[in-house]
Parts: structure tokens; sequence; C-alpha cells
């Protein structure tokens, strides 16, 4: 099994070294003193499960690499329109495309059956740039359960969980899907494949759609919004919305509002990555996580006036900070 990193950074670097621990031919593309430290010492993975250095190819050149059979993406979906000239060099005709990414997939509705079967949400996929890049039909989907960072230039920190749920579009449990899952579980990882991966999605959402806007706009950490007794209103109002919305489009999501808040709480003082873009001057990635959904109750005529407010000033501030 050949594969290729596109974005080699906490998640993807450890995905890469758990797969090249499993025997896998892995090739990691990134930048900077990153890369430059990955081409030196290889990736350490330091880990409350043990530690461990992977020395896998690392470049910034994907034409060195060439076709792989699959191409696992560890950027944030901001960036897939504008992932082409990365990803192209890497595709054959059956390369299969693992997006490991937060909120709603560009590929959402693409084998998805029903009324909505088929159509794009622009706010993931405007104008239909990111189906240029990465056509549905390549797509594998992934809920990243894992949590990592980057320690310094080629060390990751795990800090916990392992599990990477993954499924096809069209729910169907494909050979593409067992084997890539048999690599990760090889490597030491969690990878179940779930015919209904749009309920992981709608799970981890929960989580995402809330917190995160509400951290950036009030630079609050994870305690500290659940402590605050208006903001826990607030966010409970949003995840109401949101379960609302999933059930419309005929989704699931087995987690009840108390239990997720609760699991929240335990985490402590945690900075949301949202917020920690933030305050890097990196751009935010609301589109998928909150205006997404927003554009899905409008297609499925679900009231969300609590996200619709969060959404318009959470809106403002992603372009002041992209200013």
């Amino acid at each position: 099994m050949k594969v290729a990193v596109v974005g080699a950074g906490a998640i993807g670097a450890y995905v890469g070294a758990a797969l090249d621990r499993a025997g896998a031919e892995v090739h990691l593309i990134a930048r900077g003193p990153h890369l430059a430290a990955m081409r030196q010492d290889g990736v350490r993975v330091l880990s409350p499960r043990g530690d461990w250095t992977a020395r896998v190819h690392a470049t910034d050149r994907p034409d060195d690499i060439g076709p792989v059979d699959y191409v696992f993406l560890g950027l944030k979906a901001n960036s897939y329109a504008a992932c082409g000239p990365l990803v192209k060099p890497l595709l054959h005709d059956g390369t299969a495309v693992i997006a490991a990414q937060n909120g709603i997939p560009w590929w959402y509705f693409h084998g998805h059956g029903g009324p909505h079967d088929g159509t794009r949400i622009e706010s993931v996929d405007p104008g239909g740039s990111v189906s240029a890049v990465l056509p549905p039909e390549r797509a594998i989907g992934c809920v990243v359960y894992a949590a990592t960072e980057l320690e310094g230039p080629g060390i990751v920190r795990h800090l916990e969980g392992t599990r990477f749920s993954i499924g096809e579009p069209d729910r169907s449990v494909s050979k593409r899907c067992l084997e890539f899952s048999e690599a990760m579980q090889a490597g030491g990882l969690k990878c179940p494949v779930e015919p209904e991966l749009r309920d992981d999605i709608w799970i981890k959402l929960l989580g995402n759609i809330s917190f995160n806007p509400i951290s950036a706009l009030t630079r609050a950490t994870m305690r500290e919004m659940c402590l605050h007794r208006s903001t826990r209103q607030v966010i409970e109002m949003m995840m109401a919305e949101t379960l609302s919305v999933a059930e419309a489009l005929g989704c699931h999501p087995d987690i009840s509002i108390e239990r997720r808040l609760a699991g929240a709480e335990r985490v402590g003082d945690h900075r949301t990555s949202t917020l920690q873009d933030l305050e890097k001057g990196k751009p935010l990635e609301l589109d998928v996580l909150l205006a997404a959904v927003v554009e899905l109750a409008e297609i499925t005529g679900v009231p969300v006036p609590t996200l619709r407010t969060v959404d318009a000033i959470s809106d403002l501030l992603a372009q002041g900070a992209a200013a």
C-alpha cells in the first residue's frame, strides 16, 4: 500500500507514522522547519501508549512521489479548494482521498440517496471549487477522535484517543475502506468502517459547532464556557438546533446534549482549535462547522435562530481575522 499524507501536521504525521509501522509505503508532504526536522530525524511520536520514531520519506514536492493508492488529507477544510497542485500528481484512476476534516464535508450528499442526493453545499464547496479538485467519488470520509499536537518540528505529542472512523459516502463497506482500516489497525490505531459515518460527523460536530465559534468570540476555555450559566444555555440551544437539522436529514447521532457538555467540562481549560487559530492570525475554519449547518437548515426548513445569530457574528470575526 502506497500512501501520501498531504498536510503532515500533528494528525497527518501521526497517521503517517502509524501506517509506516504497519509496513505501508508512506510519504509525508509538509513544509518549513517541520519538514526539515522530519527529513533529518523522522517523525518522533510521544504517546502514553509508548514512544516511537518513524523514518519516512518527507518532501514538499508531490511530483517526487507520483501516484499513490491513498491520499490522506491532513489539511484544514478551508485549504481544500487550493490543494490541487499538491494532490493532482498523487492521483491515478483508483486513488482514494481520505479527508480527515471537522464539520460538514464537501461530499456530504454524494451517494446520499433521497431528495437531496447530489446537492452541492455552497458553504463548503463554493462554486464547486472543492469538487473540481477532489471529486466526491474519490472521497472516503474520516472522523478523527484522536488528539495530537506538534510539540516541536518533527515531534508529535499524542494526547488521547486512537480512533479514526471511516466510511463511504454511499454507505457501502468497500474493499478500499477495509484495506485502509486493516493497515491503520496494524499500525496500532482504531479504524472502524462505519456505513453510517454521517452519524459520527454530527456527533463530533455537536461540540465543534458550538464551542469553537463561542470560544473565538469570548476567548474562553472549554471549562469556562461550561461553567458560565448564560453561555452554557446558548451552547445548549445551538446543540439542540444542530440535532434537529441532523434528524431532518435522516441522521440519529447517539449522544445527548448533557453527555456532550459533561465531556467538554472534563476537558478543563483547553482552548479550541478555532481560538488557537485566531490567536495565531490564521483563517478560521467556521464555514464547515457553522455556516454549512445554517445552509442545511435552509434546505430542510428547520428553524435555527441561535445558529444564525452566532454564524452572523462569527462571520464578521472571521472576516476581520482574514484581513
